[in-house]
C-alpha cells in the first residue's frame, strides 16, 4: 500500500477527535475552579477531587460519602459477576466444545440472545419473574426472600445475563485452539482426568479466563440500563451519577468520570497485554 493521502489522514484526525473530545472536555473541567462543570474556565483546583466541602460547598469525589458509597456498590456486584462469568463460562466453553448433543446448534444460538435484547426489557423481564418467584415462595414457605427483590443481587443476576455470553465466547475461542494430545500425553503418563484439566488444560485456559474476567468486571461496572431497573437502596456508581445529573451537574461528576476513565484504561491496556499472553 501506498503512503496515506491528506484526506486519509483528515478522516483518521476527525475520527479520533469525535472519539476523545468530549473525553478531554470532561478531564479538563474537573479541575475547574467553578461550581460548573462547563466553561468559562476560572482557574485549576484539586477541589473537586479531595476538598473537604469548604470552598464550593459540595466535597470532592474522595470525601463524598454517598459517591464512595454507589462506588463500593459497583464493586460489590463487579467482583461476584466477573467470577461467576469465568466460572460458568469455563464450564459453558467445555459443554460446547468438547461435547455433542442434540439442540446443540440451538443452544448456542440462544445464548446469543441477550446480546441483542434491550438492557431496560431484560432488566424487566427479571424483575417480573423473580418478583412472581418470591411472590409464589413467599406465599409458601412463609418467609421473606429479600435476595429475589429489587438490590444488588438481582442486579448481579440481570448483568450475569448476558456477560456470561462474552465470558463463553472468549473461552470458548481459546480453548476450541487447544492441541487435544497435550491431554492425551499427560493421560499416557498416568495422569487422571482432573490432573489433566488441573495441570494441562487449565492453564492453558487461564490467559483467556483472566481476559474474560476483566471484561465483565468493566462491563458490570460501566452497565447502567439493567442496573437501572433492577436496583434497591444501594445505587451503583452509574446509577448515583444519573440521579446527581437530574439533580445539576457539578465537576464533581466531571472528577469521578475522569477516575473512571483512568482506571477503565488501566483495566483495558491489562486485558491487551494478557489477551498478547495468550496469543
Amino acid at each position: 500500500m501506498g503512503r496515506p493521502t491528506r484526506s486519509w489522514k483528515l478522516y483518521v484526525a476527525c475520527f479520533y477527535i469525535f472519539l476523545f473530545a468530549p473525553l478531554a472536555v470532561v478531564a479538563a473541567f474537573a479541575f475547574n475552579a467553578s461550581q460548573y462543570p462547563s466553561p468559562p474556565w476560572l482557574g485549576f483546583t484539586l477541589e473537586w477531587f479531595a476538598g473537604n466541602g469548604a470552598v464550593f460547598g459540595r466535597p470532592g469525589v474522595l470525601r463524598d460519602g454517598p459517591m464512595l458509597a454507589s462506588l463500593l456498590a459497583s464493586v460489590k456486584v463487579a467482583i461476584p459477576v466477573a467470577a461467576l462469568a469465568v466460572a460458568l463460562g469455563t464450564a459453558n466453553a467445555f459443554l460446547l466444545e468438547r461435547h455433542e448433543f442434540p439442540g446443540k446448534a440451538l443452544l448456542a444460538n440462544m445464548m446469543l440472545w441477550p446480546l441483542v435484547i434491550p438492557g431496560v426489557i431484560l432488566g424487566i423481564s427479571i424483575l417480573a419473574f423473580s418478583s412472581r418467584v418470591a411472590n409464589g415462595l413467599e406465599d409458601l414457605f412463609d418467609a421473606d426472600l429479600d435476595f429475589l427483590r429489587p438490590g444488588l443481587p438481582l442486579v448481579v443476576a440481570g448483568q450475569l445475563s448476558f456477560i456470561l455470553t462474552i465470558a463463553t465466547l472468549v473461552i470458548s475461542a481459546r480453548l476450541r485452539r487447544f492441541d487435544r494430545a497435550l491431554e492425551e500425553a499427560a493421560r499416557d503418563l498416568g495422569a487422571g482426568p482432573w490432573r489433566t484439566l488441573r495441570t494441562v488444560t487449565l492453564p492453558y485456559l487461564r490467559p483467556a479466563m483472566v481476559g474474560a474476567g476483566l471484561v465483565a468486571f468493566l462491563m458490570s461496572f460501566e452497565n447502567f440500563n439493567t442496573t437501572l431497573i433492577l436496583v434497591g437502596s444501594e445505587p451503583p456508581l452509574p446509577v448515583y451519577m444519573y440521579g446527581q445529573m437530574r439533580e445539576g451537574a457539578s465537576p464533581a461528576l466531571n472528577a469521578v468520570s475522569l477516575v473512571l476513565m483512568l482506571g477503565t484504561a488501566a483495566v483495558a491496556t491489562l486485558f491487551a497485554l494478557v489477551s498478547r499472553k495468550a496469543d
